[in-house]
């Protein structure tokens, strides 16, 4: 049992699942700020373009 409790304690695979885990919500953080930005400015645009039209 002690031989057991051993291993799990200097098992490192739970942190680094954890950590891609961060890298991978940072990630998508990142793009969705990006698409909403480009989101606006495509609206501004379109919206421009449409007063033009009119």
């Amino acid at each position: 049992m002690k031989n057991l409790l051993v291993r799990f304690v200097k098992d490192n695979s739970g942190a680094t699942a954890i950590e891609y885990g961060l890298i991978a919500a940072g990630i998508s953080v990142a793009i969705i700020a990006v698409v909403n930005g480009l989101g606006t400015s495509l609206n501004t645009k379109f919206q421009s373009i449409s007063t033009q039209l009119k």
